[in-house]
């Protein structure tokens, strides 16, 4: 029997007009519907904090030593489902749920600029939009819009050396319910599991080779 996968899903508390977040009720929809046996999922909700989030992210690695940690965001102008490639390291203006924002207006000082994932987004995309049935439509973005998502995500990417992933979903209603943002959420996170698998397994038959 295979030793369950930790994963780590995590997604953000109320922020200005969000007041129901719907990257959280999003993940809490998914996490009903699971991974399957194999995938050991725990999630976390991040406040809308740089601090917090500087503290809370390393945290999750060091805790549970997961596979992949997949961020969750809402964006109120994404009408899709959207897989970010990467997260940037300077730019960070806007201020937090305390009115905070880094002196630095960077990440990591002295991080490279941009990390990109390792998981390869518009293959996750490709896939997902072949499901039939999920009547959710997903695109692929290279900004996560300098905030409190691209902060966490860059964050995550420099600690994981790329093993994180960001999806921003938009507003409830607009124009998907919870539920639906779960089902999308889980074929997306199963493409994901599947590539890292299928690398891994490409790794381990070179090594062989050699």
């Amino acid at each position: 029997k295979k030793i369950p996968r930790k994963m780590v899903e995590s997604s953000f508390g109320p922020f200005g007009e969000h007041t129901v977040n719907a990257s959280w009720v999003a993940v809490q929809e998914m996490k009903k519907l699971g991974l399957g046996n194999n995938v050991d999922l725990h999630v976390h909700e991040v406040p809308v904090e740089y601090q917090k989030v500087q503290s809370l992210v390393p945290s999750l690695w060091k805790q549970f030593h997961p596979r992949l940690i997949v961020h969750v965001g809402v964006s109120g102008m994404a009408t899709t489902v959207t897989l970010e490639k990467c997260g940037r390291n300077h730019g960070y203006k806007g201020l937090d749920n305390s009115s905070f924002c880094p002196d630095s207006q960077c990440c990591i000082v002295g991080g490279p600029d941009c990390i990109n994932s390792v998981i390869d987004m518009e293959s996750v995309c490709k896939r997902v939009t072949a499901t039939a049935g999920l009547g959710v439509a997903v695109t692929v973005s290279k900004d996560a819009g300098r905030y409190l998502c691209d902060f966490t995500y860059y964050t995550s990417l420099y600690l994981s050396r790329g093993r994180s992933a960001f999806i921003h979903v938009p507003p409830l209603g607009k124009p998907y319910s919870g539920e639906e943002l779960g089902r999308a959420l889980q074929a997306i996170i199963r493409e994901m599991l599947e590539l890292l698998d299928q690398a891994e397994d490409q790794i381990h038959c070179q090594q062989h080779i050699h």
